[in-house]
């Protein structure tokens, strides 16, 4: 008689699960996108005849305007500074190499609304230069406008170049001394060789970086709107608002979105079949040329100017107006409120950001298939989105998830309970975990690629099912990448202004709807003291990047920030 078979151990396999999830945590990331096509199916009564005639043509064209021109800004300044300071050694390198990372520690738009005091006619800038030069008479020390096309294309990139610098200092790095002194044996200039050897390797990061920069351009509402700029962003926010059109917003989000798939298109097709491999055994480290005299001093200018331009000059004028404030005021008791605002919500989204990077990334590494890079793709979508186009999604999902919880608590206790999500601040807490999702789960996932797969197969061997595997093995290995993304994603929190502008409750203001309301009644001085906290709280990422991202051997892969940046 034959023995009958064993039954299964698992019905189900725990890789299956954990996809499972995953694909929830996508489902959840993908919701506000589907809203935002559906609302745009509906009837605009007309506006959007309206917007196509005298709205998108502007707002296209001052759109793509603006990402050109502050996609070839960081692009050279990132490029440019990753290249000097990893291979020429000059006076003050050290401290620069870490500093070039400072900007990204204040918003585009405190910066914006800086530069707008700091340069006015009567600002501290051109009160300084006509002293200098003797001149009395502000008319006749005419200056560019810094609310202008070229005043914006400079605010944005002079923050956001770090984007393009962080990978393109690893990739640097990476490359070996072998291959660039070949070139130079070859008869090649030091320039040629850059542009010839060095930058080719070094493409991919700069395509990802320059594309991670021009997202977050489109993201910004606050800097384009104070300095006069018509985006798209800028026009889904007046036409939901303004004009009280939901659906005319969402049909300019719709392009919006086009714009921003168009964009990952071309990033990708930029880095399609750019890969850096080092075959060669012995592959000598890069060593910095030793610059000194004029060459080293000119370097050292050259590379210290966008770290002053775009944080010590803010940064300053910041903590003057503060100081002065608080010694005409004193500190606002609405100031503290708003702090304590702006902190709740940031440790509610957190965690919970930090845990759903941690299943999509933890999914990945239980199936290397093709479906569990999708879905790690899926789920850093949010990133990519800009928050005004988050936050029109939400109000269809939370407005239908509202009226079925009215439904049934009329039904179970005869009470209604109105817009119980909406008006709770739910929706702001969804769309930063949706919003940061990616910074959350690429920090995890690279995390996880450092720890070897052994372990795993050992806590097999010794009856560990996986669930335990990753609390007692895993998770303590991964607390420093826990952290750095739990920090990273708290600071985007506190400072994130499009979609807190447009899903803050009734009354409810942050820090940083605080600097937007009152840059925009043009009190900038009322403001400084919560933009400065915004920016203080900036600094620890910075700081922890800065120490993440030191290479300590060329030759190796991209330090954590690579990846904590990457989308």
């Amino acid at each position: 008689m034959a023995t009958p078979p064993l039954p299964p151990r698992h019905l189900v396999s725990p890789a299956a699960v954990w996809m499972a999830v995953a694909v929830a945590v996508c489902v959840l990331a993908v919701l506000p996108v589907l809203g935002v096509a559906l609302i745009a199916t509906g009837s605009s009564d007309g506006l959007w005849s309206h917007l196509v005639a005298n709205v998108l043509p502007r707002a296209t064209v001052d759109t793509l305007i603006l990402m050109a021109g502050v996609g070839l800004l960081v692009t050279v300044v990132g490029t440019g500074c990753a290249w000097l300071v990893t291979a020429c050694d000059f006076p003050g390198r050290r401290v620069l190499e870490w500093a070039l990372l400072l900007p990204l520690a204040v918003p585009t738009y405190i910066v914006a609304f800086c530069y707008a005091d700091v340069l006015h006619p009567l600002g501290a800038g051109p009160t300084a230069l006509r002293a200098l030069l003797g001149i009395t008479n502000p008319r006749d020390l005419p200056l560019p406008d810094v609310r202008s096309m070229g005043g914006a294309i400079f605010v944005i990139g002079i923050v956001l170049y770090p984007y393009v610098y962080v990978p393109a200092r690893a990739l640097f790095a990476m490359q070996a001394a072998n291959v660039l002194e070949a070139s130079r044996t070859l008869g090649a200039s030091r320039w040629r060789t850059f542009r010839s050897v060095a930058l080719p390797l070094a493409w991919p990061a700069i395509a990802a970086g320059t594309s991670l920069a021009l997202m977050e351009t489109l993201n910004d509402i606050g800097a384009s709107s104070f300095l006069g700029i018509q985006t798209l962003t800028v026009s889904i926010y007046t036409t939901w608002l303004n004009r009280s059109s939901l659906v005319g917003a969402s049909q300019i989000a719709m392009l919006l979105l086009a714009l921003v798939l168009l964009l990952v298109l071309v990033e990708r097709g930029a880095r399609r079949g750019r890969r850096f491999a080092a075959t060669a055994r012995q592959m000598r480290p890069l060593h910095p040329r030793p610059l000194s005299g004029t060459a080293g001093r000119i370097t050292a200018l050259l590379v210290s100017l966008p770290v002053v331009l775009g944080f010590v000059v803010p940064v300053a004028h910041l903590a003057n107006e503060a100081a002065a404030r608080v010694r005409f005021a004193g500190l606002s008791p609405v100031l503290f409120g708003e702090m304590v605002n702006t902190v709740i919500l940031a440790l509610i989204a957190t965690p919970i950001t930090v845990l759903f990077g941690l299943v999509v990334a933890y999914a990945v590494r239980r199936s290397r298939r093709a479906a569990a890079v999708a879905v790690v793709r899926v789920a850093g979508l949010g990133y990519a989105v800009p928050g005004t186009v988050l936050a029109i999604g939400l109000v269809t999902a939370l407005a239908t998830a509202d009226a079925w919880i009215g439904a049934v608590a009329r039904w179970a206790t005869g009470v209604p309970t109105g817009l119980f999500l909406t008006a709770s601040g739910a929706a702001l807490i969804y769309a930063y975990v949706v919003r940061f999702l990616a910074i959350a789960a690429n920090g995890v996932e690279a995390g996880l690629a450092n720890i070897p797969t052994a372990l795993d197969d050992a806590a097999s061997v010794l009856k560990a099912d996986r669930l335990r595997t990753m609390v007692r093995i895993h998770v303590p290995i991964l607390w420093p990448a826990l952290a750095a993304a739990g920090l990273l994603v708290f600071v985007d929190v506190m400072k994130e202004l499009p979609a807190t502008l447009l899903l803050r409750p009734v009354g409810f203001e942050t820090l940083a709807t605080h600097v937007f309301a009152e840059a925009s009644r043009g009190t900038y001085e009322d403001g400084a003291v919560a933009a400065l906290l915004i920016v203080l709280a900036g600094l620890g990422p910075v700081v922890l990047l800065s120490r993440l991202g030191r290479p300590r051997h060329a030759g190796r892969p991209p330090g954590p920030e690579a990846d904590v940046l990457r989308v």
